[in-house]
């Protein structure tokens, strides 16, 4: 049902498997249990997250990821979206943070729109930093997560901005809504492994 995909100080991440869009459990020491994504809600998964950290939070990345919202919050989690993209989830959105905001004192968002509007990463701030990147990248050819278009995005020239913006940006682990068990890498090195596939893509 869920496997340890990474553990570092004070806190571990997990994949809860099957789901599509890829959810992540992350464990903290201080904020207790953060699902990444919401997955179809069940007492056994409930049960699960339970076991390794309390649940406290629900974060989503853009409204791709929002499954069952009201059963999560009746276990108790409270859900997270960036301003922009809360108006468009299904489901009740209890904190619409902005920009500005930081979710704790190592973790903050990295607004990154143009897959959809208001997509947003969560990023670990502490070393090795870590970032869920959501929709606004995914696996490329070499398994590392790049900016890959599609039809569908509501703006291209935004996901480039957004990619852009990341160049600077220092993290070891890089996570996607979209993971292969067999072919999906992560880490470590992944800002070196990320910002070189974009610039790929954009020399094309």
């Amino acid at each position: 049902m869920l496997t340890e995909l990474l553990k570092l100080r004070g806190r571990s991440i997990y994949h809860v498997l099957g789901t599509a869009p890829a959810v992540y459990y992350l464990a903290d020491q201080d904020l207790k249990g953060v699902l990444v994504n919401a997955p179809p809600f069940s007492a056994e998964l409930l049960e699960a997250l339970n076991a390794i950290a309390p649940l406290r939070f629900v974060y989503l990345p853009s409204r791709r990821g929002a499954r069952d919202l009201e059963a999560w919050r009746q276990s108790g989690a409270e859900v997270l979206a960036y301003e922009v993209e809360a108006p468009a989830i299904d489901g009740t959105v209890d904190t619409a943070f902005n920009h500005k905001t930081r979710f704790s004192r190592t973790i903050d968002f990295l607004t990154m729109g143009g897959v959809t509007e208001g997509t947003c990463a969560l990023r670990l701030r502490n070393n090795p930093g870590v970032v869920f990147f959501g929709p606004a990248l995914e696996p490329g050819e070499d398994g590392w997560p790049t900016l890959v278009f599609h039809d569908d995005d509501f703006s291209r020239e935004s996901r480039l901005f957004g990619a852009l913006g990341i160049q600077d940006v220092k993290f070891a682990y890089a996570f996607t809504d979209v993971f292969d068990p067999e072919t999906t890498r992560f880490g470590p090195d992944a800002d070196q492994h990320v910002n070189a596939g974009i610039a790929r893509v954009l020399e094309l």
